[in-house]
């Protein structure tokens, strides 16, 4: 069997840039004139000016507590369904409360790259643990292992006797679900004398993957793979057996950006990750997911050529509340557009004798007398709440897309 999905994974890197900067362009146009929110948010944009990196970068981002609000005035999809979109199969709904479509298309979220790449081929059975129910990840695997050619069972989640016993009766070569539950799945099996080592390939996700349960695979011979996905978008990123970073899917178009920002950050540095996907029927541009993550330098020893992320490290919804006042990342940023001197800001939020005390980190090359107190001064007018500002040598803040570190125990 061949070793990659498709030749889209061993594109020249510049060719595939050149092709998704096309395809983004021709996702914008097609949202503009399908979709009536598109039509809305992307008014200002024309199509034909979308020619490059920059170029993307200066569309508007759409964040998740949008679609909220589009649904709430435009049941049930807030107008980003297009009018092109092929019959709809299902509606999910995710917390918030969101819902998702779901299309009578093949591999529609586009998994089954991820699934190949972590070995399952044509006439596999495929243990999928993951939720059938409102949330779409049960649907998502469940479609992309039909389109490689795969046998399903449709076990859901719970009942870890059942899913136990399943296994060892069926033989699936495969689980698909969230790491922690197959743990608990090999353990009751374990505590049942049953056999379930026809199980040599997990593809999980939906929650962090501990280096604790890694080893519990590893010791048990199991290959054990993460996906990185999203129920808007399906899946962005995979890993390959390879197991450095997560290759980026090629079905989307993903960028990192300093958090409550639509601004790239340079590769390595941690900041939140943006996809433009290239679903037709359901176009999301420059959304924003929340999550938090870094790109990789250099390739995949697998021989896929996309571009790598390190995987998800944490959220990037970092609002709190300061002495009654809440400070989001947004402001963060306009503190550092306002000061030209200064390249970074980190907020750290304490309590000191009980009260909340809040200091100013402020990277900057070019410190003088005053900067400070002009900062001080910004913070009070922009975030309306006072901080001791402090300046920091270039480089010397944590590279870990914080721009608010609430140190507060709760």
């Amino acid at each position: 069997m061949p070793p990659f999905y498709d030749s889209l994974e061993t594109r020249d890197p510049s060719q595939r840039q050149a092709e998704q900067i096309k395809a983004v362009a021709s996702q914008v146009a097609h949202a503009q004139a399908t979709c009536p929110a598109w039509k809305d948010i992307l008014q200002d944009v024309d199509a034909s000016n979308i020619t490059s990196v920059e170029a993307i970068a200066a569309l508007p981002v759409t964040r998740k507590s949008s679609l909220i609000e589009l649904q709430k005035n435009n049941m049930p999809f807030g107008g980003l369904v297009s009018s092109d979109a092929a019959p709809l199969s299902y509606v999910f709904t995710s917390p918030g409360p969101i819902n998702e479509p779901g299309f009578d298309v093949p591999d529609l979220w586009h998994f089954a790259r991820a699934l190949y790449a972590a070995g399952l081929r044509k006439g596999d059975l495929v243990h999928n643990s993951f939720s059938y129910h409102f949330t779409p990840a049960g649907a998502m695997f469940d479609n992309a292992a039909k389109a490689l050619g795969c046998t399903v069972i449709a076990a859901g989640v719970g009942n870890s006797e059942m899913q136990a016993q399943s296994m060892a009766t069926l033989k699936p070569t495969a689980y698909v679900g969230t790491p922690s539950f197959l743990k608990i799945v090999m353990e009751k099996a374990d505590q049942l004398g049953l056999d379930v080592s026809s199980v040599t390939t997990g593809v999980v996700g939906g929650e962090p993957f501990f280096p604790a349960q890694q080893a519990f695979f590893k010791a048990r011979g199991l290959q054990v793979l993460q996906g990185y996905a999203t129920a808007d978008l399906g899946n962005i990123a995979y890993e390959t057996p390879a197991q450095e970073g997560m290759v980026i899917d090629e079905d989307v178009y993903v960028e990192i950006v300093r958090p409550g920002t639509g601004d790239l950050v340079v590769d390595g540095e941690v900041g939140e990750v943006l996809v433009t996907n290239f679903n037709r029927h359901y176009p999301l541009i420059r959304f924003a997911t929340g999550d938090m993550s870094a790109i990789l330098a250099g390739q995949s020893p697998c021989g896929r050529t996309n571009r790598r992320i390190k995987g998800w490290m944490g959220r990037a919804d970092q609002a709190t509340k300061v002495r009654g006042m809440f400070v989001r990342p947004e402001q963060v940023a306009e503190l550092v557009a306002k000061h030209d001197v200064v390249t970074k800001i980190r907020l750290e939020i304490s309590q000191i004798n009980g009260q909340d005390s809040m200091q100013v980190l402020c990277e900057t090359a070019a410190p003088n007398n005053t900067l400070s107190e002009e900062i001080a001064s910004s913070v009070r007018s922009i975030l309306h709440v006072r901080g001791e500002v402090s300046l920091q040598s270039m480089g010397s803040l944590p590279n870990d897309g914080k721009v608010i570190d609430d140190q507060r125990e709760y």
